[in-house]
């Protein structure tokens, strides 16, 4: 919905050539298609129908329509104005995304909140010279709202002419507001070739980054963590299922380190690592952020905590730390889930330094390295409790001032 609470739709041009003659909606991004990235923003956006204006559906459009029905988005290919028309009801606002657009999401959120018919635009400047001029100040950013009457009396008038061009000359005369984008993304990107699309997918990269609360994730995992997000966005893999397996490997270390296999457990452990940090940069590519209440998520901190203890098990079983390793995991355990609890999800000083689960399981590498699995689990309890107190000395300190 609207800023204003009115029904929203959304109308995607594809129909235009590219460089090589194909369609621009077909040009590669972020592992899919342009038209897929187009619909998934009008999706995100709360746009139903989304409906996508092309002459002809050739098998590779097909093929995208088919992997965005599976992912959840429905489109509705249409071949004239007139049919575009007839699939909104009336008092609809629908986003028009023009042919060849690679919209900010920000931006598209940004005009869909409005509630009212806008025209979203650029500056006239040399480095927009291939977007269409509205007059001597600007240029279409190639997204807009208009409204359904609008739509369907421009698509019977219509004749020859262009859809999208007709439809934004007739929003600016009938008093459109006109909403200049300026913000630090750049803008929609307009592109008629693979070439083009190249800095706006590695810009959708860089923004696909979330926060990264620990030191592990921070300075050691940013390289495979690039490198498997590039080559996983090609394929059919849903994020949550990398978090599943994460929360399995994290479950299969518990039960290595009850058996004694103390390598394979870590292996395990280490392999786990950045696979939630994949996977939320995969959901946030395909704009479906991973909820929150995602219990496999949630679960990892419980699986690391019992594969702790289950190392503390083994050393108190077979190994020559008796009591003391039991103790020392159980307590590591402990002061961990109490730092989270006084966290609360909030940041402080010194954050990435503090105890949590990738900075305990890289630590444990070079003290498994020298066979040091008890010593491992002394330092893990005296990390976890330093990491607790100096928080709560931060935020007594911090509610006194």
């Amino acid at each position: 919905m609207t800023g204003k609470n009115m029904a929203l739709g959304a109308l995607i041009g594809a129909y235009q050539e590219d460089d090589r003659g194909g369609l621009r909606a077909l040009l590669p991004l972020a592992g899919r298609t342009l038209v897929e990235y187009q619909a998934r923003c009008a999706a995100a956006a709360g746009a139903a129908p989304i409906v996508v204006l092309v002459e002809r559906v050739p098998v590779a459009l097909q093929e995208a329509f088919e992997r965005l029905r599976q992912e959840g988005v429905t489109v509705v290919p249409v071949s004239d104005g007139n049919e575009a028309a007839s699939r909104f009801e009336a008092g609809t606002l629908i986003l028009e995304i023009a042919d060849g657009i690679a919209p900010d999401i920000a931006d598209i959120n940004r005009l869909a909140e409005l509630g009212e018919v806008a025209i979203a635009t650029l500056p006239d400047d040399e480095a927009h010279a291939a977007y269409e001029r509205i007059d001597g100040a600007s240029r279409w950013a190639g997204i807009a709202l208009i409204d359904a009457s609008t739509l369907g009396s421009t698509a019977a008038m219509l004749g020859d002419w262009d859809l999208q061009s007709t439809l934004l000359r007739r929003a600016v005369q009938s008093g459109a507001r006109l909403v200049r984008l300026d913000g630090p993304g750049g803008g929609p990107l307009l592109a008629d070739s693979a070439d083009a699309l190249g800095g706006f997918e590695r810009r959708l990269l860089l923004a696909s980054r979330g926060a990264r609360r620990d030191i592990a994730s921070r300075a050691l995992l940013p390289v495979f963590e690039e490198f498997a997000t590039e080559r996983l966005m090609e394929t059919r893999l849903k994020p949550d299922w990398l978090v599943a397996v994460a929360l399995t490997l994290t479950l299969a270390a518990a039960f290595a380190f009850t058996r004694g296999w103390l390598w394979p457990a870590l292996g395990l452990l280490l392999v786990s690592t950045p696979l939630d940090l994949v996977a939320a940069r995969l959901a946030t590519l395909r704009l479906k952020p991973l909820p929150r209440s995602l219990w496999t998520k949630r679960a990892l901190w419980p699986a690391a905590g019992l594969a702790l203890v289950a190392l503390g098990w083994w050393g108190f079983r077979h190994g020559d730390g008796g009591w003391g390793a039991l103790l020392g995991a159980l307590t590591a355990g402990a002061f961990g889930h109490a730092l989270r609890t006084e966290l609360g999800g909030e940041d402080v000083p010194f954050q990435p330094w503090l105890f949590a689960r990738r900075n305990a399981i890289v630590a444990a590498v070079p003290f498994a390295a020298f066979g040091w699995w008890n010593l491992l689990l002394g330092i893990l309890a005296l990390y976890a409790a330093s990491s607790f107190f100096l928080v709560q000395h931060l935020r007594h300190r911090i509610e006194r001032t």
